[in-house]
């Protein structure tokens, strides 16, 4: 079976950020949502893999048998935007995302340009829901 390539690792989350975020806007907003997220979810950031920034984790295992531990929520400062990874995806909590601002949704992920364009309550709320569903699924 295939390993998971992003583990947690011991590389520094703000060398990270000042080395991978590409403007000096990219880094304030960077900062910002690594205060923001480890208030609201109570955790330590950590890297995981080479440009995830994660806090708290889980451990999953899907019914094909593979399994592996992943950041509860998390965040990389990529070129083209934000990934915020703090979203189920889950259709019955779509309404999260209502007046949540300018973002692009993924499969899992929502994309930002910047933290200005996003309604930074809201975002408080979806990591706690994310929190709380993935912990109640992945006891």
């Amino acid at each position: 079976m295939a390993k998971n390539k992003t583990t947690e690792t011991e590389k520094s989350v703000i060398d990270f950020i000042n080395e991978f975020a590409d403007s000096e806007q990219k880094r304030i907003d960077s900062l910002e949502l690594l205060n923001i997220m480890q208030r609201v979810s109570g955790y330590e950031p950590k890297m995981w893999g080479p440009s995830i920034i994660g806090f708290g984790n889980y451990h999953y295992k899907y019914e094909s048998g593979h399994e592996g531990d992943a950041p509860l929520i998390g965040f990389s400062p990529r070129k083209a935007a934000i990934s915020l990874y703090i979203f189920t995806g889950l259709s019955e909590q779509m309404y999260l995302l209502d007046n949540f601002g300018k973002f692009k949704l993924g499969k899992a992920c929502i994309y930002i340009k910047k933290l200005s364009d996003i309604d930074t309550k809201k975002l408080e709320l979806i990591v706690t829901e994310t929190i709380k569903y993935l912990k109640e699924k992945y006891r």
